[in-house]
């Protein structure tokens, strides 16, 4: 199991520190967050976006067991070649913790808001992106890289520096029916789905199972994952509470993420394990309320295999 924050909501570097640092108290695998510039929704977002490479970066030094990662930095974002330094580097700072999720962007206000191009070819600079990054990453030492493609052009690139991991984890993502499963049998450690039905997640881990054998990669070699809002209580009126601090109904959250008493969710996460995931990204909105990441941790995590 593990926390992922969505900063962009209202969060200070501070509160993420506080919150990694549960994370990592509770035993906890892992410390995500999104990769965003601007509030959705009916929040203030005050008090103004942090970005998601320099936050991970504090924590990798604040931090000495969780991973550490995104879901997703978006492509549209940075361009490869710089984007291999900066994870190469918070890998290094963490002593080999980070994982990458990369997706190819969607959210055309936040890039307008803050003068970030917005291409129409998105889905192609995520592969060429991913392309890119892998390649700098696996370039033998000494040796260079050179990639010509549509969007990306690189000549005698170093390919430097280079992760403390052997091999840092790629996370992708998405509900598309065939261009998102061939991506994620080229590239991806780690498949996800985020947000969606028990049914939904099953479906769609067929299809990447199916395009990793079509690519003569076995499908268990991937890790298949979910993310779900979280909201979970004693009882039904501390459900209730969490469920009005971040803006939600019970009801909706029942059905759409993990929420209701620690049996009700570990049930749940149940049905998703039989779907083939085996791994829970818990969405946490109302960063203040350590008492939810505490309940969690001893009554569902302590209950799952």
């Amino acid at each position: 199991m593990r926390i992922f924050t969505e900063p962009q909501q209202g969060a200070s570097y501070d509160t993420l520190l506080t919150v990694a640092k549960a994370t990592e108290d509770l035993g906890f695998d892992a410390f995500f967050r999104s990769d965003h510039y601007l509030k959705m929704g009916d929040v203030d977002g005050l008090p103004g976006p942090t970005d998601a490479w320099i936050t991970l970066a504090g924590l990798a030094r604040e931090t000495r067991r969780i991973r550490l990662g995104t879901l997703m930095t978006a492509a549209t974002f940075r361009l490869p070649g710089v984007l291999a330094i900066q994870v190469a580097q918070v890998d290094a700072m963490s002593g080999g913790r980070v994982e990458l999720g990369l997706g190819a962007g969607w959210f055309e206000a936040e890039h307008t808001a803050y003068g970030i191009p917005f291409p129409k070819e998105k889905f192609s600079r995520l592969e060429e992106q991913l392309e890119i990054v892998t390649g700098l990453w696996a370039t033998a030492p000494g040796k260079t890289f050179t990639y010509d493609g549509a969007h990306y052009k690189l000549a005698d690139s170093p390919a430097l520096p280079k992760p403390a991991q052997a091999k840092v984890p790629v996370l992708i993502g998405g509900m598309g029916a065939k261009r998102t499963p061939a991506l994620a049998a080229r590239f991806a450690d780690e498949f996800n789905v985020p947000f969606v039905s028990v049914e939904d997640s099953e479906r769609q881990f067929g299809r990447v199972r199916a395009a990793a054998e079509e690519h003569g990669r076995a499908a268990g070699d991937l890790i298949y994952s979910n993310a779900l809002v979280a909201c979970v209580g004693r009882d039904d009126a501390e459900v209730a509470r969490r469920a009005a601090a971040i803006g939600r109904e019970v009801a909706e959250l029942k059905e759409n993420g993990l929420a209701g008493s620690p049996a009700e969710v570990v049930d749940k996460i149940g049905r998703y394990a039989e779907a083939g995931s085996s791994r829970i990204y818990l969405q946490i909105l109302d960063l203040h309320d350590l008492d939810h990441l505490e309940l969690i941790s001893s009554q569902v995590q302590s209950q799952l295999g």
